[in-house]
């Protein structure tokens, strides 16, 4: 099974593919920690290699050419970043879209990062921008369109415990034999 979960940054995307792959025994991989190593290998955050992204297409490229390939070629997975629902939109079993006020995002990656809350809330709003700027004019993606996505969560409503259970739920209530005969999703074919 491959399961994408998708999202803007402090949404939850993270903690909860991976507790979503260790509940399901399934591997996890994160095209965030991707992106923050890419970064670090050029020693700037990601907001300013958000920002550097923007100057030259082929970083985005060339990370998503590398998500797209592993969503192409791999099973029992949960594949964890911005644009995992749209990489692997023609061959995900299931897709996920995590969401949470931008107020509770800040207070998320304040913590995580260690910075003031104020800091988090602005970077966090300079990244967005950038990455919706780049994503639209790439792949012409819209990324505020979520119909792409099988359910979408507000994670601010629930603790990481519970949530993981109405992940489960969800994902267990599907039935693969529904979606015989459907048409795939049109528009989603990008050149990497």
């Amino acid at each position: 099974m491959l399961i994408t979960v998708s999202g803007p940054p402090g949404s939850g995307k993270s903690t909860n593919a991976a507790a979503l792959a260790d509940r399901l025994d399934l591997d996890h991989v994160s095209g965030g920690d991707i992106f923050r190593e890419m970064a670090a290998e050029r020693d700037m955050t990601p907001v300013e290699f958000n920002e550097f992204a923007e100057e030259d297409p082929q970083i985005d490229r060339d990370l998503d050419r590398r998500l797209h390939e592993i969503a192409a070629t791999r099973d029992d997975l949960v594949l964890e970043s911005r644009l995992a629902g749209w990489l692997s939109a023609d061959r995900a079993d299931f897709r996920f879209w995590f969401d949470a006020p931008v107020s509770i995002r800040a207070e998320r990656i304040a913590e995580r990062e260690g910075k003031p809350v104020d800091r988090a809330k602005a970077e966090t709003e300079r990244r967005e921008a950038s990455e919706r700027k780049r994503y639209g004019e790439y792949y012409d993606i819209d990324i505020d369109d979520l119909s792409i996505y099988d359910a979408a969560y507000n994670t601010a409503r629930w603790g990481p415990e519970p949530f993981i259970d109405v992940l489960v739920a969800t994902i267990d209530a599907y039935d693969p034999a529904d979606d015989e005969g459907k048409a795939p999703i049109e528009g989603v074919r990008y050149d990497f």
